[in-house]
């Protein structure tokens, strides 16, 4: 049964190792610090500190992964269409991976920020998920 959506399921494991990337960068760089404290951020820091922005970036994809990844495994269940479902999850994981990149290189205030598109385009691919549950579920 699961064959069929090898794509995706492939894209979801994708997503869910860009998140494991995200947490060892922000442990790495939270520990390079010459004075921290395990599991606090200084609220000193802002964008111009990598430290911040990996944290941020971290915390920012474990705050939006479950969103999308439940719903997404619920058309699998459902039985959603196929190549419909691998686009929204592989757009859905360049979108993060290409955020990812541009919060840690880009130390801005300024929003929208190039990341912000990005982020929407997550967003679009969240709601997107949904949609094909729902239409899935009622059709």
């Amino acid at each position: 049964m699961f064959t069929v959506y090898t794509y995706s399921i492939a894209g979801l494991l994708v997503i869910s190792f860009t998140v494991f990337v995200q947490n060892i960068v922000a442990a790495v760089a939270h520990r390079k610090q010459t004075r921290y404290i395990p599991g606090k951020v200084s609220e000193e820091l802002s964008h111009d500190s990598f430290v911040f922005r990996s944290h941020r970036t971290f915390h920012n994809s474990l705050e939006n992964i479950h969103q999308f990844v439940l719903p997404a495994l619920l058309c699998i269940f459902l039985g959603a269409q196929t190549d419909v479902l691998a686009i929204l999850v592989w757009a859905y994981a360049l979108s993060r991976i290409i955020h990812m990149v541009l919060y840690y290189a880009i130390a801005t205030e300024k929003n929208p920020s190039p990341r912000s598109y990005f982020y929407m385009l997550g967003v679009l691919c969240t709601l997107g998920v949904y949609v094909l549950a729902l239409f899935q579920l009622l059709f």
